[in-house]
């Protein structure tokens, strides 16, 4: 999903209606770090595709837009949410200090956990991760602790889950495909979670993970 390209024309019908939260990146064809920071907006929008809309708008461009939003320096962002500017910071950010200046306003389903989360929660003992890739990206790297049960093996292997005894957080690459899967364990009335942004969201938190030998 590529950055979205804001102007004073289409700021009402892009970012004003939208019903997802935004993240606005003010910027312009000048500045350096800007240029730095598009790579990372760009692999934030697609990590967050569904979620929540990133755009970029050129203060040279659209001065109007940069004057009502107070920007004084490039690159500045701001979330709004439902019209509001709800976070704003100002600097050249990683993907992982995006997404944490957007995360509250994301929609969360009941089953989400963030990484940050995650990770508490292993080191308090009361969950467990599962993998659910395959062997090869398994043994690549993993979270702490894991246990791995691949996609394919899932549906005859999910007793296995009972006899964890703790709740399973599942996790995929990328974090879709245990979303529908932990809802589906939920109407089941199983407590299983997952972890938003799988093992990419982990990685760019700057979370530790384990390797196999």
């Amino acid at each position: 999903m590529t950055v979205l390209k804001v102007s004073e024309q289409n700021f009402e019908s892009e970012v004003l209606s939208s019903e997802v939260p935004v993240l606005m990146e003010f910027g312009a064809q000048w500045c350096g770090p800007c240029k730095a920071v598009a790579p990372e907006l760009e692999g934030l929008s697609h990590e967050l595709q569904g979620q929540a809309k990133v755009v970029t708008i050129d203060i040279d461009q659209s001065p109007v837009l940069a004057q009502h939003f107070g920007v004084q320096s490039v690159p500045a962002f701001v979330v709004l949410q439902h019209g509001r500017p709800v976070a704003a910071k100002v600097g050249a950010l990683r993907r992982a200090q995006l997404r944490e200046l957007i995360e509250p306003a994301l929609p969360r389903p009941e089953e989400a956990l963030t990484p940050t989360q995650v990770a508490a929660l292993i080191r308090e003992g009361r969950v467990i991760p599962v993998d659910v890739r395959d062997s090869f990206a398994f043994r690549r790297a993993h979270l702490p602790k894991s246990v791995h049960i691949p996609l394919e093996e899932f549906e005859t292997r999910v007793r296995e889950l009972y006899r964890l005894g703790k709740v399973p957080v599942l996790y995929c690459r990328s974090g879709e495909q245990t979303k529908e899967l932990a809802a589906q364990l939920t109407a089941q009335g199983m407590a299983a979670r997952y972890v938003e942004g799988g093992i990419l969201g982990w990685e760019s938190s700057g979370l530790d993970i384990e390797r196999s030998e």
